[in-house]
């Protein structure tokens, strides 16, 4: 155990967190996001819900401030305007958690599926409310 650092950051996680760089993006999925044949290293927290990792990563990672975009949610299928239970709650822990506190951007579904293979790893959550799936641009800690 350390201190002052959240239970649910295992240690492949926070391994993750301090390998990433200024600019690289993590994805906290839900349980229906098809997290390993996504491509990136895939780190399981089945346990966890998304909001619940996504409060423990931002408790001690900050968000990128020189994107306008640096937290990403998926859009609904048919609904693109359309903002999920799962995405509120993101939007309300980013602004009490966030170092930098942006207002969620939103990508297309397949667009989303793209951005997500290219990041540097996805946290595979036990999330069931659907949509519960972001993107994280990592900062600077200046």
């Amino acid at each position: 155990m350390l201190r002052n650092i959240n239970p649910l950051l295992s240690p492949d996680l926070l391994h993750t967190l301090r390998a990433m760089g200024h600019g690289d993006e993590i994805v906290i999925a839900d349980a229906n996001f098809p997290g390993t044949s996504t491509g990136p290293a895939c780190i399981r927290a089945d346990g966890s819900t998304a909001s619940e990792i996504l409060e423990a990563v931002l408790s001690i990672m900050p968000l990128d401030n020189f994107v306008p975009d640096p937290a990403l949610t998926m859009q609904v299928v048919g609904d693109p305007d359309a903002i999920p239970e799962a995405v509120a709650d993101f939007q309300s822990i980013i602004e009490a958690t966030a170092d930098n506190p942006v207002q969620i951007q939103t990508l297309e579904r397949f667009a989303f599926y793209d951005r997500a293979a290219t990041a540097f790893a996805i946290v595979q959550t036990g999330e069931r409310r659907l949509y519960g799936n972001i993107i994280l641009k990592k900062g600077v800690i200046s």
